[in-house]
């Protein structure tokens, strides 16, 4: 019998495998929920560290036991309002109606976007007329410890169905800055959306997981079968080699382990620096290089299982 080999190799999933148009993290959809709050946040990743806690839960197999979990750790400086946006529905969808600028921008905006001279900055005393408003919001890495100091502007959802309930929500939050413990909790599961790590050109082996075949096979080694028909034809679906990474993924249900008012008890990261800003501790690895915006969400499809009470840490 002849040996047995694969027609393909990569998954079509994520298709087609190309650079993100920007290094921030474009958000599609937003989770359903009955109260008016924030639905996002974003901050800077800054490396991994491990962490030692004892296994609560009472059907597991290593219960009351002490675990050590690698997690992420997120540094967050708090976030400022750029603008309000109103929506109304249409036959095609949400469609932009009007946008309202925070009349008290910082200053570093100006490093990222020109301001227009004729911006409207007051905001309606009613949301009548409007099916849907959301923030678009900027973070202040200047307060960060690696010198970066061009915002980046980003949108985050506002839950609720009640417009008015959202218009109050926004007015209040005009002014002040917005934190991540405003808007997540110890223990809860979040959505991690961002750009990963870019690889460069790199061949079908590492960009698909082409099999090698033995060095004795006196066969290709890398990936043969290209069209089912001629030479003249190659269909998308084969393994070619090209650009890897830098790509926009969502990884769902990542559980926080701790969120910190004050950045004390961690040790400067390498390639980073030090960490001057409140923290969360994010279960597991978050895909992007340090230094790179992680934009983080409410679950839009929560596992009840996953979610545990936020563990106490050993120190």
């Amino acid at each position: 019998m002849p040996t047995t080999r694969y027609p393909r190799r990569g998954s079509l999933q994520y298709w087609p495998r190309k650079r993100a148009k920007k290094q921030t993290a474009r958000v599609r959809h937003w989770a359903s929920v009955k109260d008016a709050r924030l639905l996002g946040f974003a901050g800077y990743k800054a490396g991994m560290m491990d962490v030692q806690f004892i296994d609560t839960r009472k059907t597991s197999p290593t219960a009351k036991e002490t675990l050590s979990v690698p997690c992420t750790v997120i540094e967050c400086p708090p976030l400022r309002i750029f603008s309000i946006r109103f929506y109304k529905k249409t036959p095609y969808g949400l469609r932009l109606s009007s946008e309202i600028l925070n009349p008290k921008l910082d200053k570093s905006i100006s490093k990222k976007i020109k301001i227009p001279k004729k911006a409207s900055h007051k905001l309606p005393d009613s949301a009548e007329g409007y099916d849907d408003i959301k923030l678009n919001v900027y973070t202040q890495p200047r307060l960060a410890g690696f010198g970066k100091k061009k915002p980046e502007i980003f949108q985050t959802g506002i839950g609720g169905s009640n417009v008015e309930e959202k218009l109050k929500l926004v007015k209040d939050l005009l002014d002040k800055e917005i934190h991540a413990s405003d808007v997540f909790k110890p223990g809860q599961l979040v959505d991690s959306h961002s750009i990963t790590k870019g690889k460069g050109f790199q061949g079908p082996v590492k960009r698909f997981g082409v099999k090698i075949r033995s060095h004795k096979s006196e066969k290709a080694k890398r990936a043969a079968i290209l069209a089912p028909e001629g030479y003249g034809k190659v269909t998308y679906t084969s393994p070619m080699p090209g650009k890897m990474g830098y790509h926009l993924r969502t990884e769902h249900n990542k559980w926080i382990i701790k969120i910190s008012d004050e950045a004390k008890g961690l040790k400067p990261f390498e390639s980073y620096g030090a960490v001057k800003n409140p923290y969360i501790l994010i279960k597991g690895s978050i895909g992007g290089p340090k230094k790179r915006l992680i934009t983080l969400t409410e679950p839009i499809r929560p596992k009840k299982k996953l979610a545990m009470p936020a563990p106490t840490l050993k120190s």
